[in-house]
């Protein structure tokens, strides 16, 4: 099969390129909360929550602000037993209008979403500029995404550009990943793969899960990048063990095909399984096909272990949701 095949057949009515979903949905990672409230909190707007109390630790001059920003944040995940989304949003605002850059991001945040208050993508887009001002990435990454898509401003790619880079230049990986996929496709820029590979690369180098996927996606297809399917299952491998869904799909195929990897139905059933049961359906013809070259106790065993896949996904939300 060729890589072409692979792609159109998991298009689905263009829902595949995971990368060019450009967090949209996953998107949520730069926000507050992914898939389902309290089932996937994510790293990025998190941090805001290990910066409060780090700031109470170093005793900054924002100690009880980054307490109560960091009993809203609770409140919004449902950390805090007998708070609501409304509870948490008063708790936000209160210190976002004392200049509390992560409070005032999280405000943003909430506004976006429409937690605890109708949604309102003026107010959004207020707070997220308040905290941009003041350098906060996550706020950048947000600003970001109002331009993209237009929302309580006008679509603006360049505008759209310079929140990702500024918030990419501080570090924050989905910011980053925006990057390359604006660059990629020459969205207010000119086309630039090579560039497009080097933002991902930098995403990916930091654990983030989508850039690893996108960086080894570069290298399946040899965009910017030479190609190399060895390279590829490496990052594929890196971003299916974090839980991201497409990558595990992907990985199965280069499975399925001994592509950079040698062949092995097994293990390719067991990856694009694990996909499937959490949702992610674009593998399932795959599954067909690799389910007639397997006796029962591979089948067994590929089941089994596609179950303890799903653990690992579901331990690693778990994981990036604590509070700390």
């Amino acid at each position: 099969m060729e890589v072409a095949d692979f792609f159109r057949l998991l298009k689905r009515e263009g829902e595949f390129e995971n990368k060019q979903i450009l967090r949209q949905e996953a998107v949520m990672k730069l926000r507050f909360i992914g898939r389902g409230r309290g089932v996937a909190v994510l790293a990025g707007t998190l941090m805001l929550l290990s910066q409060a109390v780090r700031a109470q630790e170093a005793g900054t001059r924002f100690p009880r602000l980054a307490v109560e920003n960091q009993a809203g944040i609770g409140a919004g995940l449902a950390l805090s037993p007998g708070k609501s989304l409304g509870d948490a949003r008063k708790a936000l605002e209160n210190e976002a209008r004392h200049g509390y850059a992560p409070a005032q991001t999280n405000l943003g945040v909430f506004y976006l979403n429409g937690w605890g208050i109708e949604k309102n993508y003026g107010a959004a887009l207020y707070w997220l500029k308040e905290a941009a001002q003041q350098g906060q990435p996550q706020a950048c990454t947000n600003l970001g995404l109002l331009y993209l898509n237009g929302w309580g401003v006008a679509r603006s790619y360049e505008d759209a550009l310079k929140s990702f880079r500024s918030a990419a230049e501080l570090g924050e990986t989905g910011a980053m990943v925006n990057l390359g996929f604006m660059t990629e496709n020459g969205m207010g820029t000119t086309p630039n793969r090579a560039e497009a590979a080097e933002w991902y690369k930098r995403a990916a180098d930091r654990g983030d899960a989508l850039g690893q996927n996108n960086l080894a996606d570069l290298y399946l297809r040899g965009l910017g990048v030479a190609q190399s399917d060895s390279l590829a299952a490496e990052w594929f491998q890196k971003a299916a063990e974090q839980g991201e869904t497409g990558a595990r799909i992907k990985l199965g195929f280069l499975y399925m095909t001994g592509r950079g990897v040698a062949k092995d139905s097994t293990t390719a059933y067991e990856w694009i399984l694990a996909a499937s049961t959490a949702g992610d359906r674009r593998g399932d013809e795959y599954l067909a096909a690799l389910k007639s070259q397997l006796n029962a106790e591979q089948l067994e065993s590929a089941t089994r272990r596609a179950r303890e896949l799903q653990v690992i996904r579901q331990s690693a939300a778990t994981e990036t949701a604590r509070v700390r």
